[in-house]
């Protein structure tokens, strides 16, 4: 929910949120668009400005705050310098604040005119290869934001199998080991992982006892709405994703550790409180980041979990699986969507290089 001054709720800004709810985005999402949205209106308060029918050039001076207002000072040491915000997280917050005012603009709290401010009609010179064009070329033609920054695209982070197990190695509980055996594993996402069942995990070699069809160790991949934890998974379609041996094996060890907390017999999540209060509630998103930071401390390298599900795709890639058969683990709609998991180590390049290089050589 978004309150105001008076801490009252914020009536479009609450039913925008809601509508994200209703549409089935996860408690995570819905709290980062709140506190966007939040941040839009608190502008528009300190400026004098119409929040529901802002002029473009009010909109342009947002923008241009967002990356030339200092961030405020947090901690109790006393700041040497002044950090702002990078383009890339204002266009994140520009992105959100035009889906709010569009929200508002098909609705009752804003004029139907504010939604022409906020988009253009842009020839695309380049289509991917993803984007239909039509038969005569007619949809060419797409809608795209005004109010945005140029950035560089950031290169996506992932991990080698020689960095998982370093993170492997790092973690001191068998739960945690579990959780990024499963991520790197499988590729699930961080909210398909929190909220996957007991019941998803079939990891003996016959699942008919259980009326699953599948042969072999595999685990499901659901998703679940109204988790306890907030967690969502994103892909709408049920997949499953076979697994070997380890993967069974670091399961094991995991339950003989959970069977020694009484209070998690009684959860059917995986992945459960273990160490801190409360006892056997699931595992929710803020934990689970403090957890993949704190590894990342001990490994000396940056990790996160969707990192994890990088090393997944990238795995399966060299190992000459099948693109479309990846993009089904992957719970991918479109093989578009396997581009950014596509990544070249170091060896691979230099390899490249120097065959190169030998055949040029030799003259062939």
């Amino acid at each position: 929910m978004v309150i105001d001054n008076r801490y009252e709720l914020h009536p479009a800004a609450s039913a925008f949120i809601g509508s994200l709810r209703d549409d089935g985005r996860s408690v995570n999402t819905q709290r980062t668009y709140a506190i966007r949205v939040a941040q839009y209106l608190t502008w528009c308060e300190g400026f004098g400005v119409d929040w529901g029918d802002p002029s473009f050039r009010q909109l342009s001076s947002f923008k241009s705050w967002l990356v030339e207002e200092p961030l405020p000072h947090r901690g109790r040491k006393v700041a040497t310098t002044r950090k702002y915000r990078a383009k890339g997280t204002a266009n994140a917050i520009l992105t959100t604040t035009v889906g709010f005012l569009t929200f508002c603009g098909l609705g009752e709290w804003a004029p139907a005119s504010v939604v022409p401010k906020l988009t253009q009609q842009k020839m695309l010179a380049f289509p991917s290869s993803g984007h239909d064009q039509g038969e005569l070329r007619q949809f060419r033609s797409v809608n795209t934001r005004k109010l945005k920054f140029k950035v560089a695209v950031p290169g996506y982070e992932w991990l080698s199998r020689a960095q998982v197990d370093v993170i492997l190695a790092s973690a001191e509980h068998a739960r945690d080991r579990f959780l990024v055996h499963l991520m790197a594993a499988t590729g699930a996402r961080i909210g398909e992982a929190l909220g996957m069942r007991r019941e998803d995990m079939h990891l003996l070699p016959d699942s008919r006892m259980v009326g699953c069809p599948v042969a072999g160790p595999h685990v499901h991949v659901v998703r679940r709405e109204g988790n306890v934890n907030g967690a969502v998974g994103k892909a709408r379609q049920p997949r499953w994703i076979p697994v070997d041996e380890e993967f069974a094996g670091a399961y094991a060890a995991y339950q003989h550790e959970r069977d020694e907390v009484p209070e998690a017999g009684a959860s059917d999540f995986v992945f459960v409180n273990l160490f801190r209060a409360p006892l056997g509630s699931p595992m929710k998103y803020h934990s689970t980041y403090d957890l993949f930071k704190r590894l990342a401390r001990r490994a000396g390298f940056e990790a996160n979990p969707h990192m994890c599900r990088h090393h997944a795709a990238t795995e399966w890639i060299r190992s000459g699986v099948r693109p479309d058969i990846v993009q089904g683990f992957m719970g991918h709609v479109s093989p578009v969507s396997m581009n950014p998991y596509i990544h070249a180590s170091n060896e691979e390049k230099r390899k490249a290089v120097e065959m190169v290089a030998a055949r040029r050589e030799t003259g062939k």
